[in-house]
């Protein structure tokens, strides 16, 4: 349902951009969002949008990290610029809506200082 993309290996102040394209029984979803597991460490939120164009970020990455979404192509995005090495994770998108929660397989990030 969720395919997930854009890791990578960058250093430290640079950007990726990661997508996450939906397919499938998607009409449920309202609320996509992306999230992280760094090394040792939970599962945190990142960012999430919501289908009215609402957005929210941890504070960590405020100023950073722009989350998007292109409706016709049915994707979320996550710009990430200024990346520092606590970027390094695996990042995660999810969609969820009534009675629906589907998760991407995942992409790694790896941000060498």
């Amino acid at each position: 349902q969720l395919q997930a993309c854009g890791g990578g290996l960058v250093q430290a102040g640079g950007s990726l951009r990661l997508s996450c394209a939906a397919s499938g029984s998607i009409s449920s979803i309202n609320v996509m969002g992306w999230y992280r597991r760094a090394p040792g460490k939970q599962r945190e939120l990142v960012a999430h949008s919501l289908s009215g164009g609402t957005t929210n970020y941890a504070d960590s990455v405020k100023g950073r990290f722009t989350i998007s979404r292109d409706n016709a192509k049915n994707t979320l995005y996550l710009q990430m610029d200024s990346l520092t090495p606590e970027g390094t994770a695996v990042y995660y998108c999810r969609g969820w809506g009534y009675r629906s929660d589907y998760w991407g397989q995942g992409t790694q990030v790896t941000v060498s200082s």
